[in-house]
């Protein structure tokens, strides 16, 4: 069963797939796009193209456990994404997936410029990473 997680951003959204068995991280990429009908596009063409089974969207919620205007954007996202696509769509507590994205890139020897370009993908497979570990725990 393939799962995608959607690290979802204004001008970019990270986006990782799970391999067939839904155990490990396996294609990643970055939409660039600004507008989120765009956006929705865009993973409906992946989700068909790879053949995903359930969507998992990265739910920015403060520090503090409150919600702010970034939650309401990512329940907003989830509406278009529950209409464009007849697939499951699981909102994913991402605290801290792009700040730890850019540690480990940092840690990996990228420069700034090198970082930009991927940390949304490497957000994205944080948060998929988090809740394939959920789901495993619970099977």
């Amino acid at each position: 069963m393939r799962i995608m997680a959607i690290d979802y951003g204004d001008a970019h959204t990270g986006i990782a797939i799970s391999d067939p068995t839904g155990f490990l991280t396996g294609f990643t990429t970055v939409i660039n796009a600004y507008r989120p009908e765009v956006v929705v596009q865009q993973i409906a063409a992946l989700a068909r193209e790879h053949e995903v089974e359930e969507l998992v969207l990265g739910h920015p919620i403060n520090m503090d456990g409150t919600r702010g205007p970034r939650s309401e954007k990512a329940h907003a996202m989830k509406a278009l994404l529950e209409e464009a696509v007849s697939l499951p769509v699981t909102l994913w507590d991402e605290r801290r997936t792009t700040i730890d994205a850019h540690q480990i890139l940092m840690n990996s020897g990228k420069n700034a410029k090198k970082r930009k370009k991927v940390v949304d993908a490497v957000a994205a497979s944080l948060i998929l990473e988090g809740y394939l570990t959920y789901k495993k725990a619970r099977s």
